[in-house]
């Protein structure tokens, strides 16, 4: 489904719940007052990282400038959103978790942080990470690079640090933690596509962690796991695949 598509079935969506329950007008009413799909994200962005009314405005400007800039942060958004409802059996709609998912908008938010990061202001950059962090408990440093398709299912407490690389079609649950090593700052842990990442899984130091690979909750991983594994406990060992064993 295209951008354009996706913001038709919102809109549609929208009509529907506001004519339904006359009560939701109050929170998705401004979809039907937005142009594309980017003008609701950028609203969006601006209402959950900020408290102050010109803050709001300043983030959603930013938001929007980031969007006229590079389309393709919107197909991406548009791709988040329908892995959401893909993947997520308790949804049936678009609208839900649009308004709702705070992880969805925390990694709406993270990639007009990159965009700002890789245009050279860091500041604003930075500054749009440690709205997110306070308003939505979710921190994704604007050098880490994430691909499309990501679920942040519940999100609360999720940090992935500077430099790390989260690839497509991940999903990550809450309290999970993605960072660098103290010891070798300019390596970054390598998340491949496919992943589940289960609440409370720490992710640390330079390491790999293979395609469609599984890590149990509350697990440590500080060394590679290969691709289609499980890893489990702490520290985290392998299990469903031919290297069983512990990872040290």
């Amino acid at each position: 489904m295209t951008a354009g598509e996706l913001w038709l079935a919102i809109r549609r969506e929208a009509e529907a719940a506001i004519a339904a329950d006359p009560f939701l007008e109050a929170s998705a009413a401004f979809i039907l007052d937005q142009g594309d799909l980017g003008g609701v994200l950028a609203f969006l962005i601006g209402r959950h990282i900020s408290r102050a009314e010109e803050d709001r405005a300043q983030f959603a400007r930013t938001a929007r400038e980031a969007y006229a800039a590079e389309p393709v942060l919107v197909d991406a958004a548009a791709t988040d959103l329908t892995a959401i409802v893909r993947r997520d059996p308790a949804i049936t709609g678009f609208l839900p978790p649009l308004l709702n998912f705070k992880g969805f908008v925390a990694l709406q938010a993270w990639r007009v942080s990159n965009w700002l990061w890789r245009e050279d202001r860091p500041d604003l950059a930075l500054m749009m990470q440690s709205a997110a962090a306070d308003q939505l408990q979710i921190s994704i440093h604007p050098s880490a690079r994430i691909g499309t398709a990501v679920f942040l299912d519940h999100g609360t407490g999720i940090i992935i640090g500077a430099l790390a690389s989260v690839g497509d079609e991940v999903t990550i649950l809450q309290n999970v933690t993605i960072a660098r090593h103290q010891d070798d700052p300019r390596r970054a842990p390598k998340i491949g596509r496919g992943v589940l990442l289960s609440a409370g899984a720490t992710v640390i130091g330079h390491l790999s962690i293979g395609d469609f690979a599984r890590i149990g909750a509350g697990a440590l991983v500080t060394t590679d796991v290969p691709a289609g594994c499980t890893a489990v406990g702490v520290p985290a060992r392998l299990t469903n695949c031919a290297e069983a064993g512990t990872l040290s």
